[in-house]
Parts: structure tokens; sequence; C-alpha cells
């Protein structure tokens, strides 16, 4: 029998951090060796970074890709192993996503990507183009920078199998897996015994289980050892991240599975296989069948023996073989805590700020953006009581504390988050304490201010420029005035939040003062998809970790810190009605479902039919009449879809300015990457609600007469 030991490295996209890259791949080479791998594969196109966005474009980014595969490949720590590397390529004046198979001083051949994701999130065809000859390799001609290393002038490019003296290797690049013909399936049929699966794929709730479900198939009918590693951490763009939760499996059965979440630089895994098992798997005559029938894979031979025999494994210290794991799959909820932690984290770190400023308002959207900051304190706290030098660094970086060891994730909050409650005469009592509470608990350097004086120094402008002093509606004013007057209230909290954000570090006297603080929101998706929210007020800022979350998660979140993190003090953030508190309190209570016509249930519903399921308006309102058959009438039903998609036109000059915010949910309307559509409709789309109405109409004429 011979043994084989695989090892995936999970590592951050940084793009264009040649240096940190190339530290990182070494580092996760040096780790696979010592826990005794032969093989190592990485992330997608892990030298270069894959968010580079249209520097995939530039000559430099290729050069430089060469160079630092050089500075590997010059390293020891690759001799005795096949190193998977992902860049891009230039072959006949053509760019392509490629993996470079290669060990010490020598560069074996360079497989490129077959199938490029470009949806979604994913541009892959802006910047490369598909490999489009199946089963074909060409000549591909060396940089300089590696012909002075290897001696080689020329290696293989194309579609092709590692042999070696005793197994069979082949690539696959993320998107590819999950295309209906992937390259593994018929590499398989033609004795491909490992796959290495580099990839980039991103987070999103509850869809985790989804992807390791499909990788785990990919081995479950074919038979083989599938090597899965994922990127981790903020993309460039800092609007997705990826996930991690790199695996290895053997037969469809999960050998072992990386963190999905992590602020560690560097994770390996790895695994050790029975080779004779993948033989024994597909013993089967109906696999046999195809298999013989087969088209023959062009092969590059590369002259080594990964493997090990049966007694290596047994005198060895740290060898052992594996077994099958239960995969991992964090509740929606973790989920939420963990990507928000990681995402503020390696945010704050890669912009070397000095912490967070945010205006608590004693609602429920500012409030759970406080509690991304607790959770990500405690994630920190973790890390660095788990010994991580590089958390524990960055920490003292930031805060520019040398000999910071902090005991208390509150004592990380303190040093890093500055609330402020920024009330008018139209605030309340309740949401002004509620804030002041929750900024103590979690350790917030906490303020309560007014800003009726900068409010009224507006209206002042006002009134000397026009003339005119605008009214309220219950005191006689317009509709216009009403909202001239709330809007003023929320632009003078945006102004305001960032001259504090600026200034915090220099009146605390902090070791980085002088250093401003990144200012977060506290939208959430619904708001931004319906476009419930002043434009440039307290929404816009730097960063906005609600900005992907609907409402009724960060609820569900809420509950579920009140037990999971011992705070009971969100029960009257939850039970409270949420309000924006910009009307005169003779005006009574002002409820965000109420104005908008619809509830954050009924918002969710629309975003998931009109991104995912990919409706229009005529569409949408047919499959609610199924889905809210009993609760709605045909006509109720007609006029919330009319109001969802004539707010959503009126408003979609709001997206142009919609602070980042990381990719989370399915419907998330970021239109800078994920979800690309017009900003000038015709707001009352006439043609397909005049359908809607008819119909409508219809139906409820035929239900009178059936009654």
């Amino acid at each position: 029998m011979s043994f084989l030991t695989v090892a995936a490295a999970t590592l951050p996209s940084v793009p264009l951090d040649f240096e940190g890259n190339r530290d990182r791949i070494l580092e996760s080479i040096k780790v696979a060796k010592s826990l005794g791998a032969r093989v190592r594969t990485g992330p997608e196109l892990e030298i270069p970074g894959y968010g580079c966005l249209d520097h995939h474009l530039e000559g430099d980014t290729f050069a430089h890709s060469w160079e630092v595969l050089a500075q590997i490949i010059s390293d020891e720590a690759c001799k005795d192993m096949l190193v998977d590397l992902g860049m891009g390529c230039r072959h006949r004046n053509v760019r392509y996503n490629c993996r470079v198979l290669c060990t010490y001083k020598k560069v074996l051949f360079i497989r490129p990507k077959m199938s490029l994701a470009n949806d979604g999130l994913y541009r892959e065809a802006r910047h490369f183009s598909a490999w489009v000859k199946p089963m074909q390799t060409e000549v591909y001609y060396l940089e300089e920078v590696i012909e002075k290393i290897t001696g080689q002038r020329t290696v293989p490019i194309g579609d092709a199998i590692l042999s070696t003296r005793d197994t069979a290797i082949g690539c696959e690049t993320c998107e590819e897996m999950f295309t209906p013909r992937n390259p593994s399936t018929y590499m398989s049929l033609n004795g491909c015994e490992v796959i290495l699966n580099s990839s980039a794929s991103h987070a999103e709730l509850r869809k985790l289980r989804t992807r390791l479900d499909l990788i785990a198939n990919s081995t479950r009918k074919t038979g083989g050892c599938y090597v899965y590693a994922n990127a981790t951490g903020v993309d460039g763009e800092a609007r997705m991240m990826f996930d991690g939760s790199s695996m290895i499996l053997l037969n469809g059965k999960v050998l072992e599975q990386g963190n999905q979440f992590s602020l560690e630089p560097v994770e390996v895994i790895t695994a050790t296989i029975d080779l004779e098992e993948i033989r024994s798997f597909r013993s089967s005559i109906s696999r046999n069948v195809q298999a013989a029938a087969q088209a023959d894979y062009p092969r590059v031979e590369f002259d080594i023996r990964l493997s090990r025999s049966a007694d290596d494994i047994y005198l060895s210290d740290s060898l052992q073989f594996s077994r099958e794991k239960e995969l991992r799959i964090l509740d929606p909820m973790s989920e939420i805590w963990m990507s928000t932690s990681v995402y503020l984290w390696q945010y704050l770190v890669r912009t070397s700020s000095a912490g967070f400023f945010l205006s608590l308002s004693g609602g429920l959207d500012s409030s759970t953006v406080a509690l991304f900051v607790y959770g990500m304190a405690k994630v920190v706290l973790s890390s660095i009581e788990s010994g991580s030098k590089t958390t524990l660094a960055d920490l003292r970086r930031v805060t520019g504390l040398k000999d910071l060891t902090p005991k208390t994730p509150e004592e990380i909050v303190n040093l890093l988050l500055t609330t402020c409650y920024m009330g008018t005469v139209n605030s309340s009592e309740e949401t002004r304490s509620r804030a002041e509470i929750l900024g103590k608990k979690i350790g917030a350097y906490h303020m309560s201010i007014q800003i009726d004086a900068a409010v009224q120094a507006n209206l002042s402008i006002v009134k000397d420029a026009l003339n005119f002093e605008p009214k309220y509606t219950v005191e006689g004013g317009t509709q216009a005035e009403n909202l001239a007057l709330q809007n003023i209230q929320a632009r003078s909290r945006l102004v305001t939040q960032y001259m504090l954000a600026q200034l915090a570090t220099t009146a605390r006297n902090t070791p980085r003062k002088g250093s401003a603080l990144l200012v977060l929101t506290s939208g959430n998706v619904d708001e931004n998809l319906r476009g419930y929210y002043t434009k440039y007020d307290a929404s816009s800022g730097d960063l906005a970790p609600l900005g992907s979350i609907s409402k009724n998660d960060a609820k569900l979140f809420q509950r579920w810190v009140i037990d999971a993190w011992n705070l009971p003090i969100m029960k009257s953030f939850i039970e409270a009605t949420p309000t924006a508190e910009l009307l005169p309190l003779s005006a009574g209570v002002q409820e965000d479902e109420v104005e908008m016509g619809l509830t954050y249930a009924e918002l969710s519903t629309f975003g998931l039919l009109r991104r995912v399921s990919r409706l229009g308006p005529w569409s949408c309102y047919l499959q609610l009449l199924g889905s809210w058959k009993g609760k709605l009438r045909p006509q109720q039903i007609a006029d919330k879809t009319m109001s969802f998609f004539r707010n959503y036109a009126i408003n979609r000059h709001k997206a142009v300015i919609l602070t980042p915010s990381v990719h989370l949910s399915a419907y998330n309307p970021d239109d800078n990457r994920h979800d690309l559509r017009p900003f000038l409709y015709v707001v009352n789309w006439p043609f397909q609600f005049k359908k809607i109405q008819a119909h409508a109409m219809h139906l409820e004429e035929m239900m009178k007469n059936k009654e």
C-alpha cells in the first residue's frame, strides 16, 4: 500500500501585496512540509491576489508574479514537494487564470482555468480568457527570471494530468467544479487519483453547506482524493470576503476541514490517504466501462515518488492515517458574528486606522453594529489567548500601545470604539438611555450630545437665503417642508460624526492621537433596497457592517446574543418600535414600517424575488398571489408590489452613494459589483403596473362573484 499526505493552505487574498503573499505562501509550504505533506495547494491567484480587478490587465502584475514564483521555488522548502501555485499567465498574448505546478527550482506545467466565474460578484472574463482546448497542451516559453533558476526554456500549458511514479494529479479551479461538465469527472475517468482545487469562493449566509456538499459529491461518484483550498478574509474591494473552509476529501468522505472564518494569516490542513482505497472504490464495472471509453489526457511526467509506505507511516511521530469527520457548519447567527468580526478587524488592520466611530441611536440597527464590534473584540481576544502573535501585534499597532495585553473584550472595545448619541428635540429619553446603557455595557467610549444648534444654524441659513421658514406637517407645513426638516437633522449627524471621528483620538490624547476613526454606518439591506434613508446622512460613512444583512436577521442576532453573550439589555432594543425620531413628539411615534407601507419581512421577500429569483414586477405579483394567499387580497398584493417597485425605482439614485458593505445576503442591492441595474427608470412602470392592476381587479371581481 502507498500512503500520500496532501495539504490545503487557507490564505488571505491581498491584492498586489507580492511580498506579503510570497511570505504567507512560503510559510504554508513550510508548515505543510513539517506536517509530512508532499503535495500542497493554495487559493486561486494567490501570488498577485484574487481581487486585483483591473490590475490583472497590467503587465507589471504578470511580471511580478513570475518574480515571486521564482523566489518561492528557489526556497529549499520546495524540495521533494509538489507545489501548486495560482497566478495569471500571458500565453500568445492571451491572459489566463492559471495554476503553476512546480517543485524546487523547476516548473512542471501550467494549467489554465477553463470555466470563468462571470456572474454575481465575479467578473473574471473582464480580465482573463478561458482555456478552450480540452485535453490539449501547447508550448509555453518561460520568462527569463525563471530560466535563470531552472535552466528551462519551455513547459507545457493546457489541460493535462501530472503523472508521478506512484499516482496521477490534476487541477480544477473554483468555478470549474460547479459546471455541469466539470473537468475532474473526466480526469478521474482517465485515471487521475488526486484533484487539486484552488478557489476564491465568497461568504454568504446559509450557503456554505450547499458548496461543501457539492465538493463532497464530486468524489462520491467518481472516487479519488479532492484537495480544496479556499481564500479567507476581506477582498481588496472590501465588498466581498472569502470564507475559507478548505477541505480534503476521499471518495466523498471529509477527512479534514479548515476554519470558515479566522484571523490567522496562514492555516494549513493535511490528510494522509491510502491510494489503494481510491483504486478499490473505482472497481465497479459500470464506472470502468466509461473509464475505458474516456479520451486520453496529455500527461506531464514528474519523476518522483510522492507516497510513503505503511512502515513509514507507522514509524512516524507525526503522520497517521486520516479518518472521516463530520462537516462543521456554523449556525447563521455564528456566521454573522464571525464574518462581521473578521471583516471589521481586517479592514481596521489593513487601513491602519485607530478605531471606529458609531452614531449610536438607541435603535436596533446601530445597536447591532455596536454588537458586531463587541463580537470582533471577543474574536480578537480569543485569537490572542490562543497564542496568535500576529493578532496581538496588530492590536498593539492599531492602538499604539506597545505593551498591551488585553484581558477582556470590553477593554479592547474601549480602545477601539467611540459611540455617540446625537439627540434633537425630537429624540426620546428611551432611545438616549438605551444607547448609553449599551455603550457602557460593551465598554465603548460613549458620548451623548444634542445637535439642535447645528440644525438651527442650517435653518437660519435657509431663512436668510429663501426668506422662508419650513414647518412640519403637524404644524401646518407641506410634505416637502416636512421631509426637508427631517433630512436636515439626519444630514447634520453626518457632518458631526465625521468631525468627532477626526478629532476623538486627539481629544482623548490616545497614543494614536491625530489619527481619524473609521465611521461605521448602520443601514440594513432592506432599507438600502427600498431606499428608506436620507441621502448623505448617518447612513453614509466608511463601511457598513450591516449593509448586506436583513432587519429580520439583525433581530435574530440580537435574540441570539441575549443568551450567547449574556446581554439581557438587548430585549429592550428588540421590543422597541423601529423609528427615525425625526418628527416632533406631538406627531406621535414615527414607525418605519407604517411609513414604508411594507414590513421588513415583506421587503426581504421582495428582495429575494427580485434578485435571487430574477422576477420583474408582474412575475413578483403572480408569485405572491400564491405565497400570500389567505393573508392578503389580490388588490392588497398588487398595491404592495407596485409600492415596492415604484419606491425602488424612485430611490435608485441613492444607491450610488451606498457605503461599502461586505456581501452576505443573496439579494444585496450593491450595484458596484453584485446587482447591476439602471438608475433612471420610468418609475410608474406603466406597462407592468397596468397589467398588475387589471389582473387584481379581475380577481377581486371573481372573488366577489364566488362569495
